[in-house]
């Protein structure tokens, strides 16, 4: 193997005329018009741990009684590269899913990052966020924690773990070390009270069990629960099985995706 060799100036050198391939530039690729539908909300999304995030909340909402917190759902295919088209670009700048309108504002409100759209919902329905200062405070830090931190397990570790075109023994090593650091900072706490955040089920769960929750559980990566040595965490596991169980947690992840006419 050729000993990599730093430029002073990184250029691109692949060449990628496929409408989802990565590129080094931003903005719309092509024109596209989105469906609207008739409920308060309409999310573009996937079903990724990102995209979950939004269907659990909504399902969690419902189940709570929530008014006016129906969504019409589509599929924002990130591998054809739905992402990158005009319409949802104008909700979206970054082209990432999930993205959510509510046209129950007038004009249009328009949300991107889902810990912005957990949040949004949260304040919106008083629903799932504590109303005193340190409960809410916290749930942001966790929020947040999360916002930053996923990134090392999703774009780090799993990407050099699953999908990598060969195994890398530095990456894989760097990112498992830091991955298997959150995971026991997560059981440290949930050592320690029920929820992420203390007492009580929140946003901060939601979030977060979409992303470890469902690596604890065996579900991001193939062959992941016994490289990163999962039985180690008792306390995160449960946590995880017991948050599994909430039906607006399932109903989130069996949310029916609407395809985009083509």
């Amino acid at each position: 193997m050729t000993a990599y060799e730093l430029p002073k100036v990184w250029q691109w050198e692949e060449e990628n005329s496929k409408k989802g391939g990565n590129r080094p530039t931003a903005g719309s690729r092509f024109e596209q018009k989105l469906p609207v539908g008739d409920a308060p909300f309409q999310l573009y999304s996937l079903g990724t741990p990102n995209g979950i995030k939004v269907t659990i909340m909504f399902e969690e909402l419902k189940e709570l009684g929530v008014d006016g917190a129906e969504y019409d759902l589509y599929t924002i295919n990130i591998g054809v590269g739905d992402q990158f088209g005009s319409d949802f670009v104008e909700i979206n700048p970054n082209s990432k899913i999930p993205a959510l309108v509510d046209q129950s504002q007038s004009p249009r409100l328009e949300i991107f990052e889902s810990g912005s759209i957990l949040l949004y919902l949260a304040e919106k329905f008083n629903q799932l966020i504590p109303t005193d200062i340190h409960g809410r405070t916290e749930t942001l830090n966790w929020l947040f924690w999360q916002m930053g931190a996923g990134p090392y397990v999703g774009g780090g570790f799993g990407h050099f773990f699953a999908y990598a075109p060969e195994p890398m023994k530095y990456p894989i090593d760097r990112f498992a070390m830091e991955t298997k650091r959150q995971l026991d900072l997560l059981d440290k706490t949930l050592a320690q009270r029920p929820y992420i955040a203390g007492d009580a089920y929140t946003i901060a769960d939601i979030a977060i069990w979409s992303w470890y929750g469902r690596l604890a559980l065996g579900k991001l990566y193939e062959g992941s629960y016994e490289f990163l040595n999962l039985d180690e965490y008792p306390h995160l596991l449960e946590w995880s099985h017991r948050i599994a169980e909430r039906p607006g947690v399932q109903k989130g992840l069996a949310a029916e995706y609407q395809p985009l006419e083509k």
